[in-house]
């Protein structure tokens, strides 16, 4: 079963700023992580009473399991990304990881 490490990003100052920061150099960071199997993320969008998410940025990056994902955050890809938190993540992030659970729903005749 695989492993997945979330991270949710707080709301930052200038949120312009952060996305250009994240998509020129930090992303290139974890993308360079030996093991990583997907790496995906997304701005969330407001709740449905329109008030804003409590995120700005959630990344998803999944591995084969947690040996993968502590070898790649131990090893200097990892160190990087995490050294690099604080040339844009000033607002704060949260790290969560867990064994991976699918659900599927059944194929309908």
């Amino acid at each position: 079963m695989t492993h997945t490490l979330i991270a949710l990003y707080a709301q930052p100052e200038d949120p312009a700023a952060f996305d250009r920061h994240y998509a020129e150099t930090h992303s290139r960071l974890g993308l360079a992580f030996p093991g990583l199997r997907s790496f995906t993320g997304t701005h969330p969008a407001p709740g449905p009473d329109g008030a804003p998410a409590p995120f700005h940025f959630v990344a998803v990056l999944e591995f084969d399991d947690q040996a993968a994902l502590d070898a790649a955050m131990a090893g200097p890809e990892g160190q990087a990304a995490v050294a690099d938190l604080a040339n844009f993540a000033g607002a704060g992030v949260t790290l969560v990881s867990g064994e991976t659970t699918v659900y599927r729903e059944p194929v309908r005749g």
